[in-house]
């Protein structure tokens, strides 16, 4: 299942930031997005909606006035620039607290909380050219090529998919992802690094760079990362 959800915040850059962290997440889907709190309780009167990501200082309405408003099957993640609230939005029973600005792996940690995530893993195919992950719903697949993948990073029990074209999280082990994937093609760099080959810019002693992103090597995986790169040198 989905989990619908709106954003309550009167800063546009705080919405375009939380809408840009929801599109990641295989499991939330986005229903609405409010700088008025007045407008978001009109929608909640007609619409349904399993999350509020909901800012705490606003005009008209606090984000604390409107979590004791609105229906408590509702989850509320609070988003704030000031620590102050934390104690009194944990007591109003709120998912988590989430200070501005809102690093990505904060945000997932929190979204993490909601209940009856879906279950998801990752199935591969004879031709090995591309995989598809398992998102949400009964027999939903996301296809993925295999030639767009950059790496694959673990987020304990889930799993980052990068590729040229998004990033897709799905409930799944490192561990998993690995077995669909081919081995001529990738290969582990650290505990919770899985890398395409034909995507590495450059590499050192102790990192691995793919789309200007630096990756770190573990040293369980260093000798045979090097054996592979030697395999390709001049």
């Amino acid at each position: 299942m989905n989990f619908k959800c709106i954003i309550v915040d009167d800063e546009p850059p705080a919405t375009r930031i939380l809408e840009n962290y929801i599109e990641k997440v295989s499991f939330l889907e986005k229903v609405g997005v409010f700088n008025d709190a007045l407008k978001a309780l009109e929608f909640l009167n007609t619409q349904t909606v399993d999350v509020i990501f909901l800012d705490i200082q606003m005009p008209q309405l606090t984000g604390l006035q409107i979590s004791r408003i609105v229906s408590k099957d509702i989850k509320v993640i609070f988003t704030t620039a000031y620590p102050d609230f934390a104690l009194e939005g944990f007591e109003l029973n709120a998912i988590d607290y989430l200070l501005k600005p809102i690093a990505f792996e904060r945000f997932y940690k929190a979204v993490s909380k909601l209940s009856a995530e879906p279950k998801t893993e990752v199935v591969s195919n004879n031709s090995s050219e591309f995989i598809f992950v398992k998102t949400d719903g009964k027999n939903k697949f996301q296809k993925l090529f295999l030639e767009e993948i950059l790496y694959v990073e673990s987020l304990q029990n889930y799993v980052c998919i990068h590729s040229s074209k998004q990033q897709i999280i799905t409930h799944s082990s490192l561990k998993n992802v690995i077995e669909s994937l081919p081995e001529k093609d990738f290969i582990q760099i650290h505990k919770s690094y899985v890398i395409a080959l034909k995507q590495i810019e450059s590499t050192d002693s102790f990192s691995v760079f793919i789309n200007s992103k630096e990756l770190p090597i573990g040293a369980t995986y260093k000798d045979a990362f090097f054996d592979r790169i030697d395999q390709n040198k001049i």
